[in-house]
């Protein structure tokens, strides 16, 4: 089997296609053929060591294929079923092993593609608006990366709940992008202040929720765009890690609510992630969810993949095609 790893923390250039040897699957595991993996920011973050982890890493932790062994103990599952998975290391490349209890059933009707390009983004997009804050009819808020994977997912979601939603974008394609997918109002930051218009959008009140994923550059003008005890959902740092703050100033904001969420803890029992997907999955059987698969790079172009990420010139989802 082929995989992408890194021997050490650095630039694109230290992701390495290492031949290896195929695992076979040990109890409760599943042997899978990789048919695409999801290219995520979390990935550069393990790239560049902004998260530690132990070393060689198999990069990527999310795909879906085609089970190929089934270790023991796994029950309903069989050879030749489609799964798909996400927080699973070792998704970039041909062969990967998946713990039995983390892999998801595709649902006929659903491309393999189009589920792995689901699993970590959507799930993403449907805890922050079911679970962290659920948007109820007539709330406002504000997505900022309206264009991006989880950005145009999660504006179809809120505004399927009947949210109104402002998002912010860097440029007039992904200003269309993201209207397309629903947005009242979008924003280009580059040029145009988001809390003025949040405010306005808003009558002067500011918004109920504000979801972000840019963190340091994007953090204060978020405060300043909500409402009194309105949720700052902090889900990202593309931009950087946010600086030090003192809680205090919330108060005197209006009563704020700051929240880091994360996947992995919306996920904690197979009956969520069961739960979540079934539901991701029939939103986009009906229709009502509609994924963009923005690029597509074979699994030794990784490295120009998460170039084509870091540098913003990606919409949607970027897959790696073994």
């Amino acid at each position: 089997m082929k995989a992408i790893r890194i021997h050490a923390p650095g630039g694109p250039e230290a992701l390495v296609l290492d031949e290896l040897p195929t695992p076979a699957p040990k109890a409760g595991e599943l042997l899978v053929r990789v048919e695409a993996a999801g290219v995520n920011f979390i990935d550069v973050y393990h790239r560049t060591g902004h998260y530690k982890t132990p070393l060689p890493l198999g990069l990527g932790r999310e795909g879906a294929g085609v089970v190929e062994a089934v270790g023991d103990g796994c029950i309903g599952v069989a050879v030749g079923d489609r799964v798909a998975w996400c927080d699973v290391f070792g998704s970039y490349a041909t062969h990967t092993i998946v713990p039995a209890a983390r892999a998801v059933p595709i649902p006929d009707g659903i491309e393999t593609r189009a589920a792995a390009a689901a699993m970590l983004q959507g799930l993403t997009a449907h805890y922050l608006a079911i679970s962290t804050v659920r948007i109820e009819p007539d709330d406002s808020c504000v997505i900022h990366a309206g264009a991006g994977g989880v950005g145009l997912l999660l504006t179809q979601v809120a505004k399927h709940r009947g949210a109104r939603v402002l998002t912010t974008v860097s440029t007039d394609e992904k200003a269309a992008l993201s209207r397309a997918a629903g947005a009242d109002e979008v924003v280009l930051y580059t040029r145009e202040d988001f809390t003025a218009a949040a405010k306005q959008m808003t009558g002067g009140k500011g918004v109920r929720v504000v979801y972000d994923s840019v963190g340091k550059t994007t953090f204060e003008a978020s405060l300043a765009s909500l409402a009194p005890r309105g949720f700052l959902v902090l889900f990202g740092g593309s931009s950087g890690p946010v600086p030090s703050f003192d809680l205090l100033r919330l108060s005197g904001m209006g009563s704020l609510y700051i929240t880091r969420p994360t996947l992995v803890n919306y996920i904690t029992t197979r009956e969520e992630l069961l739960g979540r997907s079934r539901e991701l999955f029939d939103w986009i059987a009906r229709g009502q969810l509609h994924l963009r698969i923005g690029a597509t790079f074979p699994l030794a172009e990784a490295g120009d993949a998460h170039r084509a990420l870091g540098g913003r010139s990606t919409t949607g989802k970027v897959l790696l095609i073994p």
